[in-house]
């Protein structure tokens, strides 16, 4: 039985069906799932007022005991978790699988500031990747330790403003794709091994892993690794050959980790025993490889690349979580709370039917980023631009769901959030 119960009478156990009254946000996805007590925490703070439960699934409200107030904790991250196409389904995860992130390096910075600090990074380390992969092109050693101090740039850019980085990364060109592909990795391993809450030594081995989880292609013929088009039955058999020879670069240094040689190894095996090179299941992935499945697919889609252009980083998020059996699902759902149900860069539809670009994650809930606004939906036609904190008291608005930038023609959406 559906049954519409009040948010201050939730408890966990009930089975959530859907929002209801007129708090319903339509960035929370249909299908439910049983509630523990930080969705709820979770929902009441977002200002939900009612939900519908099924109680056939579930607790009813009779059968759910009351619980006794207590301190209230920081609300956790939510996930995102909607079926492909559908372009507006996010919901609030189960919240004991992930613990919460690890604690900063320092205070955070603004995002103006650390996507000045972001670029510089870039470049230094798209240089450096660049000199690395010619290096093993050319048969010299690879000094897997050589990377570290980048490693530590990127941990200590995340740790700063884990948005700045991330984003200036998502952007390349097809020439620097190979390279920067390789750094953008190292941040979204760096981020999400922050967010699963690894000791320090551990987020920065991720982010070798991450570094050095394609060296494997500099051994691959250039006229394959830099083809336009699709790749025919050989030359991708050719390709799928990248993982073990990567494997024997490092191994052969005498000094990667255990980590960074099993990621180069199986960051294309898949959570059902579907991948490559072994075809390994479950948790027969050591949990760094299972990351670098993540981060290395989310990369490689939200890139634009000479056969296939890129997704948007929101739509790239929906067609990961509709792969089942891809990845890891626990590791998957840190991943989204990592870069955010709405990514920077994404373009979301608000109540007021204004159409704007997400320019950085809210400190306080995921659902309330600050945008950037520039469209107006209804009119069809543009407005004058403007900054809005969703989070901010005042603010009057909030994001009812996820727009296609292709659907609306905007090529250059990119332009407008990156102007900080």
């Amino acid at each position: 039985m559906i049954k519409a119960v009040p948010i201050d009478r939730v408890r966990p156990g009930m089975w959530f069906h859907r929002l209801g009254g007129s708090g319903y946000h339509h960035a929370f996805v249909k299908n439910g799932f049983l509630l523990e007590a930080r969705d709820i925490e979770l929902l009441a703070q977002g200002g939900i007022e009612e939900l519908l439960i099924d109680t056939t699934k579930g607790l009813d409200v009779e059968e759910a005991p009351a619980v006794a107030p207590g301190p209230v904790s920081p609300p956790p991250d939510e996930l995102a978790s909607a079926p492909e196409p559908a372009p507006a389904a996010v919901a609030p995860p189960p919240a004991e699988t992930v613990p919460p992130p690890a604690a900063p390096l320092e205070p955070r910075t603004s995002m103006d500031l650390e996507m000045q600090r972001a670029r510089q990074i870039r470049e230094e380390a798209r240089a450096q990747v660049v000199a690395l992969f010619n290096d093993a092109r050319l048969g010299r050693a690879i000094q897997p330790e050589a990377v570290m101090p980048l490693v530590e740039q990127v941990n200590d850019s995340v740790a700063r403003h884990p948005d700045a980085l991330l984003s200036v990364l998502r952007l390349k060109t097809h020439d620097e794709y190979t390279y920067l592909h390789s750094v953008a990795v190292c941040a979204l391993m760096v981020a999400l091994g922050r967010r699963l809450g690894l000791p320090e030594a551990q987020v920065r081995d991720a982010g070798a892993a991450g570094m050095l989880h394609d060296i494997g292609k500099a051994a691959m013929p250039l006229s394959v690794l830099n083809k336009p088009g699709a790749l025919t039955d050989e030359e991708f058999r050719i390709m799928k050959s990248h993982p073990e020879r990567g494997f024997e670069m490092l191994k052969q240094a005498g000094t990667a980790s255990e980590a960074v040689l099993d990621v180069a190894l199986h960051h294309h095996e898949k959570f059902d025993g579907t991948g490559y090179p072994h075809r390994l299941q479950g948790e027969d992935i050591a949990l760094m490889a299972r990351m670098g499945a993540v981060c290395d697919v989310y990369d490689a889609i939200t890139s634009n690349r000479p056969y296939k252009r890129a997704w948007g980083p929101a739509e790239s998020l929906q067609r990961m979580i509709s792969w089942k059996g891809h990845f890891d699902e626990r590791v998957l759902k840190a991943f989204i709370r990592s870069v955010g149900i709405y990514p920077v860069g994404a373009l979301v539809r608000l109540e007021s039917d204004r159409l704007a670009v997400v320019l950085e994650q809210g400190e306080g809930s995921l659902l309330t980023p600050r945008v950037r606004v520039f469209f107006n939906a209804r009119k069809r036609e543009p407005v004058f631009i403007k900054d809005l904190d969703l989070s901010a008291p005042d603010c009057g608005d909030r994001i009812v769901g996820l727009e296609s930038a292709e659907k609306w023609n905007f090529p250059n959406l990119d332009r407008l959030w990156q102007a900080q």
